[in-house]
């Protein structure tokens, strides 16, 4: 359940989200980082204003001397207060920004693949990789923001007020900050190890749920509840011991620096005591000295966990450049001709396909499919035939000879064009989240209303439809669910109709039904037939002997093609499956 891209170095990462999403918005990361520089300085000047606080206080009047004190240490707090509010709106508007712009970005990525792309890959880790890995990237650029703006000018600031009141005392707190970087550094390879594993984990929960609902009727009916169970104990458990590795690994940066800060605070109060009991140093001095070490501990500290959430948002940030950095397997090249179909006839020359190298699955098949004329596919499973399908419409490119339509070959001609010219209609049903009129109007998008309701009529879906208490605005459920098999099959078929294509390419649209629920398709089937270039795969040969041409598959080569009764009377493949579905008797039909 990975992909295949190679994990890019840290290093990388870091450099194309400065490229890709820091460069584009210059101008809120500068806003941001006036706004976080302003914060960062105001707290140094408020440790300032200790040293007149406390010499002011020992003055003969320290009411009239302190009131500008209370007046400057009031500007600053608002001041501050502003500027973090400012800092914290322009860099969550950036955040919800980028992270848009990476999620339409992997997700328009995701729809130039071929089907070949998703077929060894679940959907919950597209889902993990668009929901919670779109996250680094915002968390990345905000933590080089607020890091490297706002609590480096702090410690930059406040550093440079403890040098000036005592450069002994600041030495010591400076010797501090490489111990603490040298044991945080060894922090990094086990919070990365984490990080990784805690998204896997996310991923297969959302996996395991995913299946469990859609799945439920099966998971009832065979008693899987414990199986399930199972999976996503373990799917939990491994989220949860990432986290929990991921949360020592934050946490046991917090005490080094707890730690380190500590000794620090110790000896300059130990020190700073010393110098004005015996020494008589100046107390506001010191004071305000103290002020600028305890108010450089919260930055300090979250300069010492920079690189620990550095490395997690880097982490997520490379699992979705490795969805971006993908091949496209199915480019659109701009350019190309527009298909015209004028006849309709399909043909297939000498193809070949495999969709594993050495196991083909079409070989060597010649094929002529006659326009405005219904061609069936017979042959057992695994022969080839829903895979003819999938060839014409492209979502696989033939490993040696080619597919036309009308002579074209449909490599050649504008990859829209072509899927415009086709309607498809299989036994797997998908529809998707809305109403019943949502999903006829996919087959046309912008279709009025009575195009639709002339589609649903056409299908015979009309009449089921307006039994639902509101109509065509009846929700259909999560994967139609809503709908019985029937009733989901022939809005397909109405979405097929609306969009009338000139080819149509039918893959067992019958074979989930019921006998009153095929009746009902394969009328609305016939109409939809009509004066169209026809394909379609059935196993159920009573559905195609009506059929202008049969062609049975086996082995991905064509064995033997004509219509019913001349198959019959040649005493061949297809007379061998007719018998095996309707015995002996039936041979006279």
């Amino acid at each position: 359940m990975t992909f295949v891209a190679p994990a890019q170095p840290q290093r990388e990462t870091l450099r194309r989200l400065l490229k890709d999403y820091a460069a584009p918005n210059r101008a809120s990361i500068a806003l941001g980082a006036v706004f976080l520089a302003a914060t960062g300085l105001c707290n140094p000047a408020i440790a300032w204003l200790f040293k007149p606080l406390v010499d002011k206080l020992t003055g003969p009047s320290p009411f009239y001397e302190l009131r500008w004190v209370a007046l400057t240490a009031f500007a600053l707090f608002v001041t501050r207060g502003a500027t973090n509010l400012g800092s914290q709106y322009v860099l969550s508007r950036l955040g919800n920004r980028v992270i848009a712009s990476v999620q339409r970005r992997a997700f328009d990525r995701l729809l130039d693949q071929g089907l070949g792309y998703f077929q060894d890959r679940h959907s919950s880790e597209f889902v993990a990789r668009l929901a919670l890995s779109a996250s680094g990237v915002r968390d990345s650029l905000q933590l080089l923001l607020q890091s490297g703006v706002r609590d480096a000018l702090q410690i930059v600031g406040q550093v440079a007020m403890m040098f000036y009141f005592d450069p002994l005392l600041a030495t010591v707190a400076l010797v501090a900050l490489p111990i603490a970087a040298g044991s945080i550094g060894r922090i990094l390879n086990r919070v990365r190890k984490f990080a990784r594993r805690s998204f896997d984990g996310s991923a297969l929960t959302m996996q395991t749920m995913g299946e469990a609902v859609q799945g439920m009727r099966i998971v009832k009916a065979y008693n899987l509840e414990d199986s399930m169970r199972a999976r996503m104990a373990a799917s939990v458990r491994t989220v949860e011991k990432s986290g929990n590795g991921i949360a020592f690994g934050s946490g046991l940066a917090n005490f080094v620096t707890d730690t380190l800060a500590g000794i620090v605070i110790a000896f300059a109060i130990f020190y700073g005591s010393y110098r004005i009991t015996f020494l008589g140093a100046d107390r506001g001095s010191f004071i305000a000295f103290f002020a600028a070490l305890l108010l450089s501990y919260e930055p300090a500290k979250r300069l010492g966990k920079f690189p620990v959430d550095m490395q997690n948002g880097l982490v997520n940030a490379g699992l979705i450049y490795e969805v971006i950095d993908a091949p496209p397997t199915e480019a659109r090249n701009a350019g190309q001709p527009k298909l015209v179909v004028r006849r309709g006839e399909v043909a297939l020359n000498d193809v070949a396909f495999a969709y594993r190298t050495g196991e083909d699955v079409i070989d060597g098949l010649t094929l002529i499919v006659e326009p405005r004329a219904t061609t069936a596919l017979v042959g057992p499973s695994g022969g080839g035939k829903s895979t003819v399908l999938g060839l014409i419409q492209r979502f696989y490119a033939p490993n040696g000879g080619n597919v036309s339509i009308d002579g074209v070959d449909i490599a050649d001609v504008d990859l829209t064009s072509l899927r415009d010219s086709i309607a498809f209609v299989s036994q797997d049903v998908f529809l998707f989240k809305g109403t019943i009129r949502d999903n006829i109007a996919l087959g046309k998008p912008g279709a009025d209303e009575p195009a639709i309701l002339n589609a649903a009529k056409a299908a015979y879906a009309h009449d089921f439809i307006m039994e639902f208490p509101l109509g065509y605005d009846t929700p259909v459920g999560e994967l139609g669910a809503q709908l019985s098999g029937g009733q989901r099959q022939r809005i397909a078929i109405a979405r097929a109709i609306l969009k009338n294509a000139p080819i149509l390419l039918l893959d067992e649209p019958t074979a989930a039904l019921d006998s009153e629920s095929e009746r009902a398709v394969q009328t609305a089937l016939g109409k939809l037939r009509g004066g169209r270039t026809t394909i379609v795969v059935a196993h159920r040969l009573q559905t195609i002997v009506g059929a202008d041409k049969i062609v049975v598959i086996e082995g991905g080569r064509a064995v033997e093609s004509g219509a019913h009764a001349e198959l019959i009377a040649r005493d061949g493949a297809y007379k061998r499956f007719f018998a095996a579905q309707f015995g002996a008797a039936a041979m006279g039909g």
